[in-house]
């Protein structure tokens, strides 16, 4: 009969001559650089809030009366909604370049490659002055056959608003960017998996709707999620050809008033809080993509106490 295992605890040896040490009552050792960086970084966190309470001058009264203004709330909805329709048509712009950078149409490689280096050369705000004073170039829009006659014909200035302007300079700018991005996805996506769904005998658009675009979105969200928020900040430069976003609504008012420190705070905070949102909101795609990536939790190994079905410990062999 085998007899039962020796549950004691062994100690390490120790050196010869010696007694074992006792690590009963051993304590950490304390890390007195990080003790004193801690330190510095809460007193320096604290005469922050401090100045924030103590500072007069940013008059919070000011702030709460015209954080939940009509006019603010309008100007925000305005920056919320150049920031969703830009990035939509720059998402699907730029989805549509990357694919002509990486097909062997030469001519739409070029286009693409062309378009990129332009749009994401220059400033956006020169972009946006461009496009508003698109009517000092052309006076009139026209459509028609090429070198041929004119079919439809419109004023220029009715129809590029400053909304219209806003748009294009965001869109345009921002498909420059969603392109290399959308370029990096596709690529790191196993060239395999493409074979692997001509051999089904999918056709290559369902097979990048399917198989290839889901796979990608795990590599593409975090910098397009970063990009939305820069288009989100980006929709301040619009206030320079007269749009009313939430910049744009501020200024308004302190110009009026002369509160300039306090209407500042209002749209600084609106921006935070979109912000947040649209963070919180990236990270939930990001789980929702990367299911089925994730690194499982360690399993016990399959001879310790818990891995056995019966709750009992092996017994060592005599």
């Amino acid at each position: 009969m085998n007899p039962k295992p020796d549950l004691k605890r062994v100690d390490a040896p120790s050196a010869p001559g010696s007694a074992p040490d006792d690590v009963s009552h051993a304590l950490p050792r304390r890390r007195w650089g990080v003790l004193a960086a801690n330190t510095v970084m809460l007193l320096f966190a604290l005469q922050v809030v401090v100045f924030l309470v103590t500072q007069p001058r940013f008059e919070w009264s000011v702030v709460a009366e015209y954080f939940t203004a009509r006019v603010v709330l309008q100007g925000l909805g305005v920056s919320v909604w150049l920031t969703v329709v830009g990035m939509v048509l720059g998402t699907l712009l730029g989805t549509t370049l990357a694919l002509l950078k990486l097909s062997d149409f030469r001519v739409g490689h070029a286009f693409a490659s062309l378009y990129v280096w332009l749009f994401r050369g220059t400033p956006l705000l020169i972009q946006l002055l461009f496009w508003y004073n698109l009517a000092y170039l052309l006076p009139t829009l026209s459509i028609g056959i090429p070198f041929g006659p004119t079919l439809a014909s419109w004023d220029t200035n009715e129809v590029i608003t400053p909304f219209i302007a806003a748009v294009l300079g965001l869109a345009l700018n921002e498909a420059a960017y969603m392109a290399e991005i959308m370029r990096a996805g596709i690529l790191s996506v196993d060239p395999g998996q493409r074979d692997a769904a001509r051999a089904l005998g999918f056709t290559p658009f369902k097979a990048f709707r399917r198989i290839v675009f889901p796979q990608a979105m795990r590599f593409v969200l975090p910098p397009a999620g970063s990009q939305v928020i820069g288009m989100l900040k980006g929709t301040s430069l619009v206030s320079v050809i007269a749009m009313t976003d939430l910049l744009f609504s501020v200024q308004t008012i302190y110009n009026r008033n002369f509160k300039v420190v306090p209407l500042l705070l209002v749209a600084l905070l609106w921006y935070l809080a979109i912000f947040s949102l649209l963070s919180w909101f990236q990270w939930r795609l990001e789980q929702h993509y990367s299911r089925g990536h994730a690194r499982s939790p360690l399993r016990p190994p399959t001879d310790s106490p818990r891995a056995l079905p019966t709750g009992k410990t092996k017994e060592t062999t005599s």
